[in-house]
């Protein structure tokens, strides 16, 4: 990975760390998957107008879109509205490191290096650290939702991954095109059509600036960046950068919605911090063979 795509890597874990405190002070009373919708609109319109389609079949658009749209963030929204506070949703969702590099090694043969391997656990270590140290008023059934996203956004970066697609932009906004309706047809089954339409009542000026934010920042640019990253690099090299989004989220919680974190969750902050400074670690240089083969023949001389 070069310095250039590094620093990208890191202000996408930056703007999507932020994501998590602005969903929860724009949700409000709206519906957790109306509220969503309304996102993947505004990815959707006008830029499904300007962006060119991506050299990409229509399976890996819905493939992308079901499991990196649909599925982590309908789960997300909804562990979010069953209690799970902006900054330990942002850690349970980084569950995701090790999904992908798990997935990627056993489907595209992404054999991760020690490095990787090691900063990859110290940043489990971290999740778990924060996970128990975290207060006893977090549903557990919030964490486990919270969870499926994370596994839902673990497959859909390898599947971004393998397809190779170049224009990570292109794949973001046109993977969107089988989200909103779902997430439409979700919220009537799940809340109702009564309060679909108090959710729609209830969307303020502070849904519409949260919307702005994550359809614009977190969804467009972000995504993306991610689906660019991945396809000019390992996803080994690029996932492990996100471990700096719970890190932003918690920092954010604490100076807008004055939720400060525990010993626990700074401990386990720091460690993310350092798995994924280690995970970043270039690989170990071997020589070419015919260096190994010479060094080989001059221990069978001596």
């Amino acid at each position: 990975m070069t310095r250039r795509d590094a620093l990208l890597a890191a202000l996408v874990a930056t703007v999507w760390g932020f994501n998590f405190v602005v969903i929860e002070w724009g949700m409000g009373d709206v519906p957790p998957l109306l509220f969503l919708a309304a996102r993947f609109v505004l990815v959707l319109v006008p830029a499904i107008f300007l962006v060119p389609r991506p050299d990409a079949g229509w399976l890996t658009l819905v493939a992308v879109g079901t499991t990196m749209s649909l599925g982590q963030f309908g789960l997300l929204y909804v562990a979010m509205d069953a209690g799970l506070p902006p900054g330990l949703a942002a850690l349970v969702l980084q569950a995701q490191v090790i999904f992908t590099i798990v997935i990627a090694a056993g489907v595209l043969r992404e054999r991760p290096h020690r490095f990787q391997v090691a900063g990859v656990a110290v940043g489990a270590v971290g999740l778990l650290v924060v996970a128990l140290g975290r207060g006893g008023d977090v549903p557990l059934l919030a964490l486990l939702i919270a969870l499926g996203g994370a596994l839902s956004w673990g497959i859909g970066n390898v599947v971004s991954r393998a397809s190779g697609v170049q224009g990570g932009l292109s794949l973001t906004v046109w993977s969107a095109l089988v989200v909103p309706v779902p997430l439409v047809l979700g919220s009537l089954l799940l809340d109702g059509p009564a309060a679909v339409g108090d959710g729609i009542a209830a969307f303020g000026w502070h849904a519409g600036l949260s919307t702005l934010y994550t359809a614009g920042l977190a969804s467009l640019l972000g995504y993306g960046i991610f689906n660019g990253l991945l396809a000019r690099n390992p996803s080994a090299y690029v996932v492990p950068w996100v471990l700096l989004a719970p890190v932003v989220a918690m920092a954010s919680a604490w100076a807008v919605l004055d939720q400060r974190p525990n010993g626990g969750e700074l401990t386990g902050g720091l460690l993310l911090v350092a798995g994924v400074l280690v995970a970043m670690r270039p690989p170990p240089l071997r020589p070419p063979p015919d260096v190994v083969r010479a060094g080989q023949a001059d221990v069978l001389s001596v």
